[in-house]
């Protein structure tokens, strides 16, 4: 009985540092963001480029992306019908994209990333037009 026990918190204590290895800072205006990344080849990569400083711009109304010129990640891509605020996705192989409104019935294909943990003040903070932001572990 106890090396069963012994073997389940070992799994807990091995997923719990995992999904802490999977958390990004992401600060815009002196705001910070926490995010949850999945564990893809993509994020993989991208953890690997952190920290990072991007000029982020507006698009849509919706969504702040940055073209990564000189790099390409992996991609899974697929038709995400439902967007939602927090969302995080690759578009093509090298366009990071932030969502910061809800929306449906959307025809583009996205490699997922991950979500931002708490966005409800994302819109806000973002703001009209281009902002600067940085992600970090």
């Amino acid at each position: 009985m106890n090396k069963i026990v012994f073997a389940l918190m070992l799994s807990l204590s091995f997923l719990s540092a995992f999904a802490e290895d999977m958390k990004i800072k992401i600060t815009v205006n002196n705001q910070v963001f926490s995010a949850t990344l999945q564990d893809n080849p993509t994020t993989q990569q991208l953890m690997k480029m952190l920290p990072l400083q991007l000029e982020m711009i507006e698009l849509n109304g919706n969504e702040k992306y940055h073209q990564f010129s000189e790099k390409s990640f992996p991609t899974n891509s697929s038709i995400v019908k439902n967007i939602h605020n927090g969302d995080l996705m690759l578009f093509g192989n090298n366009y990071l994209v932030i969502f910061y409104k809800d929306f449906s019935q959307s025809s583009y294909t996205y490699t997922p990333l991950g979500k931002i943990d708490n966005p409800k003040d994302l819109a806000k903070t973002l703001g009209r037009g281009n902002v600067k932001v940085k992600i970090e572990k």
